[in-house]
């Protein structure tokens, strides 16, 4: 595994790769202190819907602290808030402390829920198309979620991939088509920036000559609005991409991006609109990746960052990375690395108003070896250890 930091030079050849020393199970950054989840009922869906039948609340007097197990539950893995998932990617947490889960493969969206209350399945998203590694990819929830209730998908149907939107229960409506697809690389990450407009990661669809084709949307970052402006090349953000597969922000709102690469180290970039970064042209890129994970094929699948630190997600890795970052976001020491081999592949990961970490795993997409219980989410308590940097 090696790292670089970010610079303004050009893309270089590949040079002769060199591991780094690789630090104990922990976590840089500094997670937020407060006591954890106090469940606070079921998800208010729109009027016209019943709301989902949850668990009923802890007794307040028996109150589970991050990382204590629950009453009854002595042994067993408290970092497990779901299980029996089939390849859980889309992830995005709602303001209640709970989250909305996706599952690639059969478009079910559930609700899921930091205490392991049994997870609510909420909808299935009709008409996805999950051949290859395309299917219910991306979730992200409107800045105006209280008022509108809207989610918003990254979806791979019969002839392209898209971005659809809808109330809980309700057919999908296209915000952006046309992205195209393929067997691989097809993308998927979605996030809002503090902007207000919505960023999405596209795939090269495993043609690497399209991510510098400055007509095609394959192998970019796009922008568009809540109404899927600007259409087409017009919203091209960044090009030059192999496999975008997460989009993240710094608490500064500064957007970074994960960059699967086949055969060549994956990529963290922070992303800078009109930038060109690189794939598949060597000495093309305008920046260099802030971070680079050796060997190739760990298959960088999220991230996250918080209190001067970032986290990535692997899934042939089957661990999570973390470096601490300057102030110009630049690596500082060794890149860490945890839960190495302990829950398979991971996928998807968000840190969420306490510090924790949510993550996803990929273990019955086909590749992975999968337990009993998986697919899984988990939440990963993150006491405070120390911080640093220039991101918190």
């Amino acid at each position: 595994m090696r790292w670089r930091a970010q610079s303004a030079s050009p893309r270089r050849e590949p040079t002769a790769r060199r591991a780094l020393p690789v630090a104990v199970l922990g976590i840089l950054f500094v997670a937020g202190c407060s006591q954890g989840y106090s469940p606070a009922g079921a998800w208010v869906v729109k009027p016209e819907g019943p709301p989902p039948v949850v668990a009923p609340p802890q007794d307040p007097g028996t109150e589970q602290l991050p990382g204590e197990p629950a009453p009854g539950t002595e042994g067993e893995d408290t970092s497990v808030i779901a299980s029996g998932l089939s390849v859980p990617t889309g992830l995005a947490l709602l303001a209640d402390g709970t989250a909305l889960v996706g599952e690639r493969t059969t478009g079910r969206i559930l609700q899921v829920f930091p205490d392991a209350s049994p997870p609510v399945e909420l909808m299935v998203v009709a008409g996805v198309d999950a051949t290859g590694d395309g299917g219910l990819l991306g979730l992200a929830v409107s800045p105006t979620f209280d008022q509108d209730r809207l989610i918003y998908a990254y979806i791979t149907t019969p002839e392209d991939n898209r971005v659809v939107k809808f109330p809980v229960g309700e057919s999908p409506n296209p915000v952006f088509t046309g992205i195209p697809k393929g067997a691989t690389h097809n993308g998927g990450a979605l996030i809002f920036g503090p902007d207000g407009a919505l960023y999405v990661g596209t795939g090269d669809t495993g043609v690497p000559d399209l991510a510098a084709d400055e007509q095609n949307l394959a192998g970019k970052v796009l922008r568009i609005d809540i109404f899927g402006e600007p259409g087409g090349a017009d919203a091209v953000y960044t090009s030059g991409h192999s496999d975008v597969t997460a989009l993240c922000l710094s608490p500064e709102g500064q957007l970074f991006g994960t960059d699967l690469i086949d055969g060549e180290p994956d990529e963290l970039n922070l992303l800078v609109e009109d930038e060109e970064y690189g794939w598949p042209l060597t000495g093309s890129s305008t920046t260099d990746p802030v971070l680079e994970i050796d060997p190739p094929g760990d298959g960088l699948g999220g991230c996250a960052l918080a209190g001067g630190s970032v986290v990535l997600s692997a899934l042939d890795g089957q661990r999570l990375y973390t470096s601490q970052l300057d102030a110009q976001y630049a690596p500082v020491g060794e890149v860490m690395e945890f839960l190495t081999g302990m829950y398979g592949r991971l996928r998807t990961l968000v840190i969420d108003a306490d510090g924790a970490l949510w993550v996803t795993t990929n273990n019955r997409d086909g590749i992975g070896a999968p337990t009993e219980d998986d697919d899984r989410v988990l939440r990963i308590p993150t006491p405070p250890v120390g911080g640093g940097g220039g991101t918190s």
